[in-house]
């Protein structure tokens, strides 16, 4: 893996802070920046319209400011003492954009601005944020337009009972990148994991016991002390003191965004599983569902993802 950040600047996605956020990454690991400039609109006015003058008027002008706004960006990151690189794409398919930069650069990580889904982008799982949520390789930092805090809380969401398919030493790996994260300039990791009591789980839960009657606090309180147990186990493993970790009985995608408010977290780091577009429309994706809701930036692992 070499020793860049590939940083994708999307005009309608806060590129200067995606810049900005990328800058601060790649001067904590003392790593090069490649900007990928994806810019599918001149492209569209150029071609899709070419027998319009005025057309092609426009995208020359939106290509001109752009040019402007990109030699900032670089200025910006060479300020900083960062090195730099640039590659513009018109491609429309910006996921698939993304990948092959990606595959023919192999970053540490890639980063990329995002905005809210609409309920039709999540139901349709079309967005370029799902689809890398689901299959990029490489480690995925999707930045917001808020403050990032110095030196920051970092959320490391995670899953020690191994519950939805998720392996063990996914839960490493995402409490080694939020240490590994404030290392160098401080900061504070903290630990979640959520757990369902008897009573989210469900009324189809219940039905299986019927006729008869369930011991309902005293299955909750083994749910509890299974999970607590868990997360104590990973914490020891880890060598995170025990007022960093957070057991919340909920939903995980309902839970985090409240969580990383309370905590003042400038990112939330979360695992995530490679599945098929129909078993995620079906089952769905915490990472997915809990993205728009989140108030800082989060941090998508893989499994198979080295650091």
């Amino acid at each position: 893996m070499s020793r860049n950040i590939l940083c994708v600047v999307e005009f309608d996605n806060y590129p200067e802070q995606v810049v900005d956020r990328a800058i601060w990454l790649a001067r904590s690991r003392d790593c090069g920046l490649h900007l990928l400039v994806c810019d599918p609109l001149t492209d569209l006015l150029g071609d899709a319209y070419v027998y319009l003058l005025e057309s092609q008027h426009i995208a020359e002008s939106i290509r001109e400011s752009q040019d402007e706004a990109i030699e900032k960006l670089v200025a910006r990151a060479e300020a900083a003492g960062v090195s730099v690189g640039v590659e513009r794409q018109t491609d429309k398919r910006i996921a698939d954009v993304i990948r092959k930069a990606a595959a023919a650069r192999q970053p540490r990580y890639v980063l990329k601005g995002t905005h809210y889904h609409s309920p039709t982008e999540r139901a349709s799982l079309a967005d370029a944020d799902w689809d890398l949520i689901r299959e990029l390789d490489y480690p995925l930092w999707f930045v917001k337009p808020v403050e990032w805090h110095e030196p920051p809380v970092i959320v490391a969401a995670v899953d020690p009972v191994h519950s939805h398919d998720k392996p063990a030493h996914l839960d490493k790996r995402i409490i080694d990148r939020a240490k590994f994260l404030v290392a160098k300039d401080g900061g504070r990791v903290v630990v979640l994991h959520t757990y369902q009591t008897l009573e989210e789980i469900g009324s189809k839960a219940m039905w299986a016991f019927k006729p008869k009657k369930l011991p309902i606090e005293e299955l909750n309180r083994k749910i509890f002390e299974e999970h607590d147990r868990a997360l104590k186990i990973l914490g020891e493993t880890a060598g995170l003191p025990a007022d960093a970790l957070h057991l919340v009985a909920g939903r995980a995608h309902e839970v985090l965004p409240a969580f990383a408010r309370e905590q003042g977290a400038s990112l939330v780091i979360m695992g995530a599983l490679a599945r098929s577009k129909l078993k995620q429309r079906i089952i769905g994706s915490t990472a997915a569902r809990a993205l728009d809701h989140i108030p800082c930036d989060v941090l998508v692992t893989h499994v198979g993802q080295e650091d």
